[in-house]
């Protein structure tokens, strides 16, 4: 303890929270007791559970672990032993319910798991501050649907669709859903109808405490071993950060520096739309283990002290100032306003506390092409307020395999809110590759605090031109003699006219007609099929990426005529080119000349 108290006196507060929960979580990973309790049948979660994989960004801000001077309020109440600790312990009046009546449902359907009320409470505090800015109703149910962020792959795990969307509304990818977070195939497994209304909702923050408790000691787990404890709350988030976080809310809890706090629900449906589940650092997790992450003695972490906690981004109430104790105010001047006594110091302007997304949260667009929706957020403080004019919002385009950009081809664009608190990014371009990426829009709140939120982008490819015109490059008559070839073979360009673009990939196939243009021809010009079989239907190879292919040489048998080299592609087009074949020059008689009479002629 001199130690302790020693690093105490040269650290800042949230240091010494620090190393406080530091050696809290060490005592509780020592002095292991055997697990005694047995449960009905409900298998631990595995190692390949979805719901210990990253599904979201939980709140890693811990409690302020010491108390304000003089907090409590009471009367002789010594300085530094106030009743009062920093930082948000309220917990609303239906989540405290929900916690409690957890605890007692666990305590009746397996009394040998021994959990405390307060530890699902520090999961409900984590995953989605008790669901209170999302307007929690008396009846368990919130004015908005807490939902995780799609479950694509990335930062967060892969989790196809496993409930056809029916929780979450995702027929593609699950997320994970409600106040405790579930993944909906777990919530199968181990969902609770905690209210007694004949349904298991993750959504009802009632049947998510119960669920959470029953997911917590599934395996037989007796929750007063510290291993069995540290196990549990790895399977929930197999992260070292979340699990010191979950503790430090439930010891807080548990030492009753908690208090109630309405509920925040309407009831009509009206309460802003809240951003999803925290939007902090995201946590480590740690290394797959056969024994779900956890390990008695030194709670999972070889020995090492548990890593620095996540940045807290969410302020408990704005900064307020304080009065200076014990200076004496200056006597009052009745010449000047207000007495002439010492100038007020404004008040810091409140601190961004939320930054929820406004619209749609995928962006869908064809390549080459602009998106139609700019990502657009509202920058809340604590009290739901716009945020102060000049917050400046940083917008991102986060992936390494995509050509997205804003509309000055760059990466990041930072907006200033307007009046409502409103940040637009710029339009987008989507770029010439197909794939998917992700818009993250960042606020720096209470002390530098980062606050984020994402928008999924996804570039889908452009569709290929079609081929709906042909055309010849190239002018002259395509004449040949009988048993020749023609001098020129025939270049075609295949077009998109709807597109104005070069047809690339085109197929072409040309045919040998008569002159009727209907009928087949069977002798004339022909093509050679890389033997000597003469060959009147061909189909080419595909165009090029310009939209060009040129057709085989022609050669001629010994037909003269007009034939036609009609010329088609799968998506209609057509061109008709006229084949002259030549016939053989015939030979002309030249007259014989007079020959000369064999008798001269007599002379007069």
């Amino acid at each position: 303890m001199k130690i302790l108290r020693t690093r105490a006196a040269s650290v800042s507060r949230q240091g010494l929270c620090t190393a406080l929960l530091v050696a809290s979580l060490t005592t509780a990973a020592v002095g292991a007791s055997p697990a005694s309790g047995a449960f009905g049948g409900d298998p631990s979660p595995g190692p390949d559970n979805p719901q210990r994989k990253p599904h979201g960004v939980p709140n890693l801000t811990l409690p302020d672990l010491v108390p304000r001077p003089g907090a409590s309020g009471k009367p002789g109440s010594p300085a530094g032993r106030g009743d009062t600790p920093d930082g948000s312990t309220g917990i609303p009046v239906t989540a405290l319910a929900a916690y409690k009546n957890a605890e007692k449902l666990a305590a009746e359907r397996y009394p040998s798991c021994h959990i405390p009320w307060q530890l699902v409470a520090g999961i409900g505090k984590v995953e989605s501050e008790h669901a209170a800015t999302y307007g929690l109703r008396s009846d368990g149910t919130t004015d908005n649907q807490i939902l995780g962020p799609r479950l694509m792959g990335g930062q967060f795990a892969e989790i196809k669709d496993t409930d056809g969307g029916r929780w979450d509304g995702d027929a593609q990818y699950d997320r994970a859903v409600g106040p405790t977070q579930f993944i909906p195939s777990t919530w199968e497994s181990y969902g609770v109808d905690g209210n007694g209304d004949g349904k298991a909702d993750p959504n009802n923050i009632f049947d998510a405490a119960a669920g959470t408790a029953r997911y917590l000691c599934a395996g037989n787990k007796d929750l007063r071993d510290p291993a069995d404890l540290d196990r549990a709350i790895l399977s929930y988030n197999n992260s070292r950060e979340y699990v010191n976080a979950v503790l430090a809310w439930m010891r807080t809890y548990q030492s009753g520096q908690v208090g109630t706090t309405p509920d925040t629900g309407t009831g009509t449906g009206t309460s802003p739309r809240p951003t999803p589940p925290w939007s902090g650092p995201k946590p480590t997790p740690l290394p797959s283990t056969g024994n779900n992450g956890g390990s008695g003695g030194n709670g999972g972490t070889n020995g090492t002290k548990p890593s620095r906690p996540g940045t807290p981004s969410t302020p408990s109430t704005p900064d307020k100032p304080k009065p200076k104790p014990d200076t004496p105010s200056k006597p009052d001047n009745p010449d000047k306003p207000n007495g002439g006594g010492d100038k007020p110091t404004p008040p810091k302007p409140p601190a961004v506390s939320r930054l929820d997304r406004v619209g749609d949260e995928q962006l869908t667009a064809t390549a080459g092409e602009t998106f139609t929706d700019q990502p657009t957020v509202r920058a809340l403080t604590a009290d739901g307020k716009a945020a102060p004019a000049g917050t400046r919002v940083t917008f991102e385009i986060v992936g390494l395999r995509t050509e997205a950009r804003f509309e000055d081809k760059s990466r990041t664009a930072t907006v200033t809110v307007d009046k409502d608190g409103k940040a637009i990014a710029p339009k987008l371009t989507a770029g010439r590759i197909a794939g998917d990426f992700t818009v993250r829009a960042t606020v720096d709140g209470k002390g530098g605090a980062k606050i984020t939120t994402d928008f999924a982008g996804t570039v889908k490819a452009a569709p290929a031109p079609r081929a709906t015109s042909l055309e010849r490059d190239g002018k002259d008559d395509l004449t040949a003699a009988p048993k020749s070839s023609f001098k020129e073979q025939v270049t075609l360009k295949a077009v998109d006219k709807d597109k104005g673009k070069a047809a690339a990939g085109a197929m072409v196939t040309a045919t040998i007609l008569q002159s009727d243009k209907k009928t087949p021809a069977t002798t004339g010009p022909y093509f050679l099929d890389g033997g000597d079989t003469p060959q009147r239907r061909v189909t080419l190879v595909k165009t090029d990426e310009n939209g060009y292919v040129t057709l085989p040489k022609l050669f001629t048998d010994e037909h003269a005529g007009t034939y036609v080299l009609h010329l088609t592609t799968t998506d209609g087009a057509i061109l008709d080119l006229e084949l002259t074949v030549t016939a053989p020059a015939t030979a002309t008689q030249t007259p014989a000349p007079a020959t000369p009479s064999a008798t001269p002629a007599k002379k007069p």
